[in-house]
């Protein structure tokens, strides 16, 4: 799921590698890893998970790894500026989509550059394909679902204390899920910009492997990021929230605390 920087390095010119910066164009345009393409996942959002919102939310996301080239010989890498939301929201789209070969780069380009390594400012393009993925309904949580199984889940609030606590509204309702427990996505990540190592992620998440666990934030990145730090320590049963607290604080009947 992890691709350290050196290792990327190895295989930069490999022609199955589609390798993709997921920030903004201007970011991407400064400057980038050679031979990547651009794609600002932070454009995607998606905050309904009746049925009918995601049977167009799978739709959506085909023709856009239909355009990006993907296909099950492709080897997927995504990074972001550190080992961050957005390369995290990519994976998890993925392997949502059952890819099997996709990855993130520990670190992103903050860590590629400060060791020196190569930079490019030319554009490169998309090579279309037709994706063809199977969407994986084990790694992706409904407002539904969690409304039924409310006490039967570890259900994982990562944004801030502030938002947890109600005191910033960013939704027609400020507060959270009931029963959810509330780490701050940003602890996932250590002083350089990679994943903290396996010893300090699991006193972060003192749980069994096997629990049920659903993420969320506000939009489901942050919960993406929790989604690879919880599968880099073992974790087996984890769902992203794709609604987040973008769908839940707007459905006045969905109970909160």
């Amino acid at each position: 799921m992890l691709i350290t920087t050196s290792e990327l390095e190895k295989i930069l010119d490999d022609p199955n590698l589609i390798l993709v910066d997921t920030r903004s164009f201007q970011k991407y345009s400064q400057a980038h890893i050679p031979n990547a393409v651009n794609l600002d996942l932070f454009s995607f959002h998606w905050i309904d998970t009746s049925h009918e919102g995601i049977s167009s939310f799978n739709h959506q996301f085909e023709k856009i790894f239909s355009r990006l080239g993907v296909t099950e010989e492709k080897k997927v890498i995504f990074y972001d500026d550190v080992s961050g939301m957005l390369a995290a929201r990519g994976v998890w789209l993925l392997e949502y989509f059952s890819h099997p070969r996709v990855l993130m780069l520990d670190g992103g380009i903050t860590k590629w550059n400060s060791e020196g390594r190569a930079s490019s400012i030319i554009l490169v393009n998309y090579k279309p394909a037709n994706f063809s993925g199977k969407p994986n309904p084990k790694i992706l949580a409904g407002f539904q679902h969690i409304l039924d199984n409310l006490n039967k889940i570890t259900i994982l609030d990562v944004r801030s204390k502030e938002e947890f606590s109600g005191k910033l509204v960013r939704a027609a309702r400020g507060g959270h899920i009931p029963t959810s427990i509330n780490v701050d996505y940003t602890e996932n990540i250590a002083k350089d910009g990679t994943f903290k190592d396996a010893e300090q992620l699991s006193k972060l998440y003192q749980l069994k492997k096997d629990t049920e666990i659903v993420t969320y934030c506000q939009g489901a990145y942050r919960a993406a990021n929790t989604y690879v730090a919880l599968k880099k320590i073992g974790f087996t049963n984890i769902k992203v929230y794709l609604g987040s607290w973008g769908e839940w604080g707007n459905i006045l009947k969905l109970p909160i605390e």
